[in-house]
């Protein structure tokens, strides 16, 4: 695994098209949120309102895409410095903004239920390596966030798999039908599910 080098802005890490096409497709999905949008700005006073809430609805999922996509970061091992200087704004002040400690191991350490444990240290490079061994061993991923994955005992191996986000539900439906369940309803950029097997766990 390899940290970028230097604390980068997002101009460093994006060219101009690609940042200029993120843009545009914002601003695309909020005019196109209805058929009509576009054509009632012309004569509806209405229809700014509407585009205010479509615009809240827009940037309110932009933040959660931010939140996840600095978990994600953190997963991979980058530090809140790196993380910082992308946003603009001082390690502290990203930490203390994005570091939900519900998000962390040692939060939830110190709540765990018997026939529960904690996989911790974890990064995006080696939980699924981590949750291949633990799964055959009948631990199954209940919970997970930034490092850790919070797994509980089954008497049954499990396999566990992730898969990039995609919009709507046609993944996750294609997943669940071949008799996998996710494992949370929120995830970006990743989505975990996770399937019990016909076999008893091995002994370890």
């Amino acid at each position: 695994m390899t940290q970028a080098s230097g604390n980068k802005a997002p101009a460093e890490l994006l060219d101009a098209t690609e940042i200029s096409s993120i843009r545009d497709t914002v601003a695309r999905a909020v005019l196109d949120s209805s058929s009509t949008l576009r054509a009632e700005l012309e004569a509806s006073d209405e229809a700014y309102l509407k585009l205010v809430a479509a615009s809240k609805i827009a940037a309110d999922e932009a933040a959660n895409i931010l939140q996840e996509s600095i978990t994600g970061a953190r997963s991979a091992g980058h530090s809140w410095d790196t993380i910082g200087a992308i946003l603009g704004i001082s390690r502290q002040g990203a930490q203390q903004r994005f570091n939900s400690p519900s998000a962390t191991s040692s939060s939830v350490k110190t709540n765990v239920a018997p026939g529960r444990k904690i996989l911790s240290p974890l990064t995006a490079f080696n939980e699924m390596a981590a949750l291949e061994r633990e799964g055959k061993l009948g631990w199954h991923s209940v919970d997970y966030g930034t490092l850790y994955h919070l797994v509980e005992a089954s008497p049954m191996q499990w396999e566990h798999k992730r898969l990039p986000w995609t919009p709507g539900q046609s993944a996750r439906k294609r997943m669940e039908a071949d008799g996998w369940v996710q494992i949370r309803e929120e995830g970006f950029p990743w989505a975990y599910f996770k399937r019990q097997l016909d076999l008893p766990a091995l002994s370890g």
